[in-house]
């Protein structure tokens, strides 16, 4: 199985576009696929598959709970959480649970056993198909900030189809680290303005620390300057692919459909951008052999 990372420096590039068009391209092609909505905290991926979904479960996380008949008051708890999460005052330990990594630290410094591991809910799972399409997707609760528990439950749904497409949440902070671990290749999209360029380099340095393989793609190619162009030639990083900024395929964006269904002759790039990717990740390989593979 081949996993694509698609993820962003910033908002707006039109990051999840290209991954839902990718995927349904892909299994128009003949590849079984799974689409992962990563984005937990605003997933929209469904707004254009529209998947059926036919599982949802919670997503729970660890926090504490204090036993006041035990608690001695000795501080060790407060004193190894690196979050705050837990604060030792006069009385019995304040707890903080939107804090809370649920590391377990506090449970097992405690001398008295006053402290025990409990849950709570910070969001759900919801799995599905959509027309042939294996489809996740996570939904961080609302004012919830820690979207990675929510995020390594998405990513830890069972497949087995020859490509996994992740949609990843833009920036370059923890929740697209933890979507973007592991993978075989990550998708970068950006667009050619001071903004994408700046946000472009941040993602650019992200995934070279994590080591993992990658590309650009630009969309609205034709606004902008050639500084995008120029940054990615001087870094000897490919461009595989360029969007033109086409009036038509906002109006579809808008209307929730899929770009490569309602305007067709844009269908080519999404092959061609899946093509191009497993030349990367398969070198010397020509389609026929990784087909082959699969």
């Amino acid at each position: 199985m081949i996993t694509i990372s698609i993820a962003s420096g910033k908002g707006g590039t039109g990051k999840t576009t290209i991954a839902n068009n990718l995927a349904v391209v892909s299994s128009d092609n003949g590849y079984s696929v799974t689409y992962m909505d990563c984005d937990v905290e605003e997933p929209n991926g469904a707004l254009f598959l529209k998947p059926k979904i036919e599982e949802i479960h919670p997503v729970s996380v660890s926090i504490p709970k204090v036993d006041p008949e035990k608690c001695t008051g000795c501080g060790l708890c407060g004193e190894i959480c690196q979050y705050s999460a837990i604060v030792v005052l006069k009385t019995s330990p304040l707890i903080f649970p939107e804090l809370c990594h649920g590391c377990g630290g506090c449970w097992e410094v405690c001398p008295v056993g006053a402290i025990t591991e409990t849950f709570r809910d910070t969001g759900k799972l919801e799995t599905g198909h959509a027309d042939g399409i294996r489809f996740a997707q996570g939904i961080l609760n609302v004012g919830e900030v820690m979207a990675p528990p929510v995020i390594r439950k998405v990513k830890a749904v069972r497949t087995d189809t020859d490509l996994l497409i992740i949609d990843a949440p833009p920036g370059t902070s923890c929740p697209v680290i933890e979507s973007i671990r592991g993978a075989d290749f990550v998708l970068l999209v950006t667009e050619p303005t001071p903004f994408g360029l700046n946000d472009l380099k941040l993602a650019v340095e992200m995934v070279r620390i994590l080591m993992l393989p990658f590309g650009v793609i630009i969309n609205r190619a034709d606004v902008g300057d050639d500084r995008t162009r120029n940054y990615c030639q001087s870094e000897q990083i490919d461009i595989l692919a360029e969007i033109p900024d086409d009036r038509r395929i906002a109006e579809v964006y808008s209307r929730g459909e899929l770009v490569c269904k309602a305007l067709p002759e844009y269908r080519h790039v999404f092959s061609e951008l899946l093509e191009r990717i497993e030349k990367k990740i398969t070198p010397g390989k020509g389609a026929a052999e990784r087909r082959a593979d699969r």
